[in-house]
């Protein structure tokens, strides 16, 4: 289990835990976190599950593979340094920690 920080666009912080083999979009639509709408349900076909990883943490989260990085390109304001989709980030204890940032809006 990972204890995952979701910062929704205008600042407000929403802690919960998230059971490895979830996903962190999984953990962000079972605790009813706004800002993460995940159109797709988890598919990689949309982009509307996208987050900006805080800069301390995207060395330690998995690189994005080519699908990831095409549905990216649809993402509201993507960085290519920090811009995630949360439904390819499987959660493991590793992720104890992690924080992540919500755009203004998804698409």
């Amino acid at each position: 289990m990972a204890k995952i920080t979701y910062v929704e666009f205008g600042g407000k912080e929403h802690v919960v835990d998230v059971a490895n083999g979830l996903t962190v979009m999984e953990g962000a639509r079972d605790n009813g976190i706004p800002g993460i709408e995940a159109d797709c349900g988890g598919a990689c076909a949309c982009s509307t599950c996208h987050v900006y990883v805080d800069s301390a943490w995207v060395e330690k989260i998995p690189a994005k593979d080519a699908m990831e990085e095409d549905m990216l390109d649809f993402a509201y304001e993507p960085n290519p340094e920090t811009s995630r989709l949360t439904c390819q980030i499987k959660v493991t204890d590793d992720l104890d920690g992690l924080r992540v940032q919500m755009p203004e809006k998804q698409i």
